[in-house]
């Protein structure tokens, strides 16, 4: 694994999760109370033994740089590392990163440097748990100068992947991104190749790409300077690629979830709280997902009905109920609150005690959320500020409003409270 080098595609602007990146890149979204999403890639990569990592963005990278600089700092004795790269303007190229294809190329002249074999190309939005020691080791033993990492999938979702078809030896003889109608049927395949039942592979008649590749080290570089118009490894790369190199497929058959919409970032935190044994752990000892230690106290629950749910460290809750919720750090919670089926991401810092009692006095609205307050099928980001008696219930049953003056979105009925939003009392949303 000495010779790998990783590359994390942090993504674009992150508009299908806004407003969750309103104010931070995509892969430093906080995910399960007190991780943020860019750990996912970067422990496989630990666990896996790949100790040099870039990650590529453009967009709000502050906060992720200083996720990045706090968390992963290698011993010197080794070359392992953990590096952001930004765009930026060079006398070569005056433009921003035009796709994930194209961001690799703006770099190209300091990852060629690297005495490696292969480059892993990484998403920085998903949430799965992978060895990729297994996937080069496939992508070695069957020569290729492309593996794609697939997944059998169903034909409701399927049009929001690249799809493959393969034959018998693995190698991708057609890839398709994001295909509809005719296009989508023609993509159909007996994924009973994979080795899926005769009744599964009727379920799941697709195949599609996880956005995760292996190349040779010298078949990207070439494929990267022949075409500089070929800006996407998804939509132009790959494609052509598929008709004059041996791609290959290495079926993945683990849990993985593209969490790159609020419905699905909703979703996918809240299936952690699911009972006996989630479809995702963060309790796997043997391949642990790494984070920033922030030496936080354990939290203080005074009487309170918790049900379903995780508490993140840090938190104060007080004479109040949650059920199937997620609660993320320095989370405080004041009595007769009621938290049903949601994600409270908690707050950056504490709020002195004399500042709160002070805020309350003035009617100002203290960090947290304040006394008997419902909150129902929501996701409230970081250091918001909700008053008492406030009900964030969706009442009129909305499924899309835009209301960032008032400190809140709804996207597929989820009701997001911004980050620093204050939410006065009273207020019904």
């Amino acid at each position: 694994m000495k010779k790998v080098l990783a590359i994390i595609l942090g993504g674009g602007a992150g508009t299908r999760l806004y407003p969750l990146t309103k104010l931070r890149a995509k892969p430093a979204v906080p995910v399960a109370g007190k991780y943020r999403l860019i750990d996912i890639p970067v422990s496989n990569c630990i666990n896996s033994e790949i100790y040099k990592i870039y990650v590529l963005t453009q967009f709000n990278s502050a906060s992720l740089n200083r996720h990045i600089a706090r968390t992963y700092s290698f011993a010197g004795f080794t070359e392992g590392f953990v590096e952001v790269l930004a765009a930026q303007q060079t006398p070569d190229s005056l433009n921003w990163f035009q796709g994930t294809a194209d961001a690799v190329r703006k770099y190209l002249w300091l990852i060629e440097e690297w005495d490696v074999d292969e480059y892993l190309i990484l998403s920085g939005d998903h949430l799965y748990r992978m060895d990729y020691r297994e996937f080069v080791q496939r992508h070695r033993e069957t020569e290729a100068d492309i593996t794609l990492s697939v997944l059998p999938i169903d034909e409701r979702r399927a049009s929001d992947f690249g799809l493959v078809k393969i034959d018998e030896s693995g190698r991708i003889i057609n890839f398709s991104e994001k295909p509809k109608g005719d296009a989508l049927k023609e993509m159909r395949v007996d994924t009973t190749v994979l080795g899926l039942t005769p009744e599964q592979a009727q379920e799941q008649p697709h195949i599609a790409s996880m956005g995760i590749y292996v190349f040779k080290k010298e078949v990207l570089i070439k494929l990267l300077n022949e075409a500089s118009e070929r800006t996407d490894f998804g939509k132009e790369i790959i494609p052509d690629a598929a008709n004059n190199y041996n791609v290959q497929a290495y079926l993945y058959d683990g849990y993985w979830e593209d969490i790159g919409t609020i419905e699905a970032f909703y979703d996918a935190n809240l299936a952690l709280t699911k009972q006996p044994q989630p479809s995702f752990s963060f309790y796997d000892e043997e391949a642990p997902i790494y984070t920033r230690s922030r030496y936080l106290p354990p939290s203080k629950i005074l009487d309170c009905q918790i049900t379903e749910s995780m508490i993140s460290e840090g938190c104060i809750l007080k004479n109040c109920r949650v059920e199937h919720s997620v609660l993320g750090v320095r989370s405080r919670i004041e009595a007769g609150c009621i938290i049903q089926d949601s994600l409270i991401m908690g707050a950056d810092y504490y709020q002195p005690f004399a500042e709160r009692q002070s805020d309350s006095q003035s009617g100002e609205i203290p960090l947290g959320i304040g006394a008997n307050t419902t909150i129902r099928r929501a996701i409230i980001d970081k250091n918001a500020r909700i008053g008492s008696d406030v009900q964030i219930i969706n009442k009129d049953n909305v499924q899309e409003a835009q209301r960032e003056n008032q400190g809140f979105h709804i996207k597929s009925g989820i009701v997001v409270v911004l980050k620093n939003a204050v939410i006065p009392d009273g207020t019904i949303i």
